[in-house]
């Protein structure tokens, strides 16, 4: 058991006037002390300092060099919710880290406009993608988020006022807990507040009216909101797939030959931390990938422009893998060898060749193979008759 050496010190707007005997001490012994310009200009210690650097992954060979000697890391609030705790806690062990939260952008928020933080979302859009909020805004959904800087609320009300919540109401709260707190509000689609300090957290609660833009909860969004060549799983045949591939929390999938990267996306809107790979041999179609991730909200998708088999070599193990894209031997000899035991693979058909291709796998590794048939109604005259889509054969096992 080692002695704790290195302890995060949680910081509010109050600066050291707010932290604990114990802390104070903490800072006072420490022989350097880690922080942003903002924090350490707070403190009032003789240690030598480290400004964090850019990326803050930079400083980790310093302050692990510290090791055994007291050690004083700063950070905004609680180090372990949106901080930089999970960072030092990936290279230095547990029982060496003493913490000291202060309260989060994310409580102090919460308590000020009286809403019970478990009932909210918690985002955060500094240093990440804006558009991860997008899966989140569901009617009468809670959203608290921490702003990347101060042109962050009012691109979420234009946002809200495009997708239809224009009548949400955005709460601008700038330097939460210090002498210069502010609370503001206004309605999306009038949002005229400015000079927004650059640390501001925004909370709003979305009003959804009938005509807006929601992403189901469900697989199978609708095709149009794809931006497509006609190279595209068709929504009722996805939703079967998604359900067939049967996404877990934390998974990866590989979308191989993803055309307008339905799949993929639709997998990852599954959860916030499913991630996927999306692999298109075609360079306009993969570029078409990349803007309909954003648009729907999943910014983090992988799209690597390549053919298969060739493509697959280099790329993180899956725990499931979809293929659509006129499978061929090769490339599924390749996918079935890259899942690991209890990965899953469902592959898509609609051509004689791939689905006598898929019938072999379906003897040799076993699985489930079916028969998708869609009609939909069409207009004949002053009549409507059901017009048959292409059939679609699927192929979907666990390995074994």
């Amino acid at each position: 058991m080692n002695a704790p050496w290195l302890s995060l010190i949680g910081l509010g707007e109050d600066g050291a006037d707010a932290l604990t005997p114990a802390a104070r001490a903490l800072v006072a012994q420490a022989s350097l002390i880690v922080g942003g310009a903002r924090h350490l200009a707070m403190i009032d210690a003789p240690a030598e300092r480290l400004q964090w650097p850019s990326p803050l992954s930079d400083a980790l060979p310093r302050i692990l060099a510290q090791r055994g000697k007291a050690t004083v890391v700063l950070a905004s609030g609680d180090p372990f919710f949106y901080g930089v705790g999970d960072l030092i806690a990936r290279h230095v062990a547990r029982d060496e880290i003493f913490c000291v939260p202060a309260p989060s952008a994310f409580s102090l928020a919460a308590a000020r406009l009286k809403w019970s933080q478990q009932d909210c979302t918690l985002l955060s859009l500094h240093g990440r993608a804006f558009e991860r909020v997008t899966p989140h805004l569901q009617p009468r959904a809670k959203i608290i988020a921490l702003s990347w800087d101060e042109s962050t609320p009012a691109r979420l009300a234009r946002h809200l006022a495009l997708r239809g919540m224009g009548g949400s109401r955005v709460h601008v709260l700038e330097r939460l807990g210090g002498p210069h707190e502010r609370v503001r509000d206004a309605r999306a689609d009038a949002f005229a507040l400015s000079d927004i300090a650059p640390l501001n957290t925004v909370a709003f609660e979305v009003d959804a009216g009938g005509d807006a833009v929601v992403i189901p909860l469900a697989p199978g969004l609708p095709d149009d909101w794809f931006e497509h060549d006609g190279q595209l799983t068709k929504r009722d045949i996805r939703a079967v797939t998604l359900s067939a591939l049967a996404p877990r929390k934390g998974e990866l999938l590989w979308d191989v030959g993803a055309g307008a990267g339905s799949v993929a996306i639709e997998w990852m809107l599954s959860d916030p931390s499913n991630r996927a790979i999306a692999i298109e041999r075609d360079a306009v179609r993969a570029a078409r990938i990349a803007r309909n991730a954003l648009s729907l909200g999943v910014p983090d998708l992988r799209v690597v422009a390549g053919e298969a088999p060739q493509a697959l070599a280099e790329l993180d193990a899956p725990q499931a893998i979809f293929i659509g894209g006129g499978a061929d031997a090769a490339t599924l000899a390749a996918a079935w060898d890259a899942l690991p035991r209890f990965g899953r693979i469902v592959v898509n058909a609609v051509t004689i060749e791939t689905q006598s291709l898929l019938a072999d796998a379906y003897r040799d590794n076993g699985g489930e193979l079916i028969h998708l048939q869609l009609a939909h109604a069409r207009p004949i005259g002053r009549f409507h008759a059901l017009d048959p889509a292409m059939a679609v054969t699927q192929w979907r096992a666990t390995k074994r």
